[in-house]
């Protein structure tokens, strides 16, 4: 926005304007900055395959779009990284730089570094993971030091502290200006907080996630995170209040708005909201509703219900299963932790399925087909892929019920539409721009797949 208001570049004009090797394979207009800002470009999210922000940017020219520009909202950090890409090329300066004089001076931000760089890492505190990368966290799983990751590309390099990110917030909530004048005028900092794109519920101005809170304050900010680090800011508009998190360690972020309410109610003399109480994860609302026996080839599958706990029942062991969301668990057993247990219902809400990965279980209510046919090339695409790549490291690939279906670490499942001979959209929506190919297939296995530009390769382990 300073840069538009110096007169350097054009928000609405294209980005090869600016980067003439920008390219990606579309079909519809051109994208331009405005489209980048909002997310709205039909750009992949992007991978961070490449350690310099060109790399991933470039092969962008290998990846098509999924929607017309300004058609929907898809988050993208390859968005971000080809606008600080952009600003480097109408200034001639680094993103680094220009962070650094724009704004981190001007609002005396001394203790904020523009670059993850290994010169700042024995000033900064140890960012920790999960033990386990491959599957669904657990409070039983010890933390680890996360890998250590330097950057400087535009969708996130900055270091900091609490104390700097405030006057960060207060310049946000103050209009733009700053202890040393205005950092932008109004005109722009309406930009950063008026809704420019409105999608399934996502409300989002320019670099800006906006909401409206339990009690009708609009809210306005961002989180992120970078291997063993996380950090949230959200400003309280109408109050002019914010607050900022920074965690060096897996974080939920409904803490960071927990704070917030927790500060809204110390500053305008309200009564505190309740301490949330600490989960207990193995209380299930209803668990009669799951228990059963459910069957497949494979063998028996037997929940029980017990008290307000749902249990997997294990050979001679009794397993208390643990809600990760709606008609979804997590089985804190060797054998059954690397995905959760998915429930299935009826049109009329009857469990009537269970699935774990690969394998799929019918109970006695379930009166569908039993057999599933998939194409036999698929066979080949299944297994588990790694990259060395710590900011997305590994998923896996499975074949149930007739459908080929990405898992990701966390637990999360995305069905893979065929597009071509081996290429897959990721996702049902037909906008959505990720895309999975699969090729070196040897003795039956394909050896590769390639994620919106990254390559992952098949691993030994299941």
């Amino acid at each position: 926005l300073q840069a538009s208001e110096a007169g350097l570049l054009d928000l609405h004009a294209p980005v090869n304007a600016y980067l003439p090797w920008f390219e990606v394979k579309s079909p519809y207009p051109p994208i331009t900055v405005h489209h980048l800002l909002t997310h709205s470009s039909g750009l992949p999210r992007g991978t961070d395959f490449s350690p310099d922000p060109r790399g991933e940017v470039f092969a962008l020219r290998e990846q098509e779009v999924g929607f017309a520009p300004g058609e929907h909202f898809w988050y993208s950090d390859a968005g971000y990284k080809t606008l600080g890409l952009v600003l480097q090329a109408v200034t001639g300066k680094s993103y680094a730089d220009l962070v650094r004089e724009k704004i981190l001076e001007p609002l005396e931000m001394n203790n904020t570094f523009a670059v993850t760089a290994s010169a700042q890492r024995p000033r900064m505190a140890v960012g920790y993971r999960d033990l386990y990368d491959d599957r669904p966290t657990h409070s039983c799983h010890p933390l680890v030091p996360a890998a250590w990751v330097e950057t400087d590309s535009g969708d996130g390099c900055i270091v900091s502290s609490g104390e700097d990110m405030a006057k960060y917030a207060r310049m946000l909530l103050n209009g733009g200006r700053g202890p040393r004048g205005w950092l932008l005028s109004e005109a722009s900092w309406q930009k950063l907080f008026h809704p420019l794109i409105e999608d399934e519920g996502e409300m989002y101005g320019y670099g800006i996630y906006l909401f409206d809170d339990e009690d009708g304050n609009r809210v306005a900010g961002h989180g992120g995170d970078v291997p063993g680090y996380e950090a949230y800011l959200w400003l309280d508009l109408e109050n002019g209040l914010g607050t900022v998190v920074l965690s060096s360690q897996p974080y939920p972020p409904r803490a960071s708005f927990l704070a917030l309410e927790f500060f809204r109610a110390a500053a305008l003399g309200l009564d505190p909201p309740d301490n949330p109480p600490l989960p207990d994860f193995t209380h299930i609302s209803s668990p009669d509703d799951y228990a059963g026996e459910y069957h497949s080839e494979e063998g028996l599958l037997k929940l029980e219900a017990e008290n307000h706990h749902l249990m997997l029942v294990y050979g001679d062991d009794r397993i208390a299963l643990e809600e990760r969301s709606l008609d979804s668990f997590f089985t804190n057993h060797p054998d059954w932790d690397r995905y959760p247990l998915r429930i299935g219902r009826s049109a009329d809400g009857r469990v009537i399925e269970v699935c774990y990965g690969p394998q799929w279980f019918a109970g006695s209510a379930y009166q569908g087909p039993t057999q599933f046919a998939a194409p036999p090339e698929w066979a080949a695409y299944t297994g588990h892929y790694r990259a060395h790549n710590p900011w997305a490291t590994n998923f896996r690939v499975i074949i149930r019920k007739g459908q080929l279906i990405l898992c990701e670490p966390s637990g999360d499942e995305e069905i893979l539409v065929p597009l071509s001979d081996g290429c897959f959209r990721i996702g049902e929506e037909d906008y959505i721009p990720e895309r999975l190919t699969f090729d070196q297939v040897v003795n039956g296995q394909a050896l590769r797949a390639e994620r919106s530009g990254c390559p992952y390769y098949r691993f030994f382990t299941p």
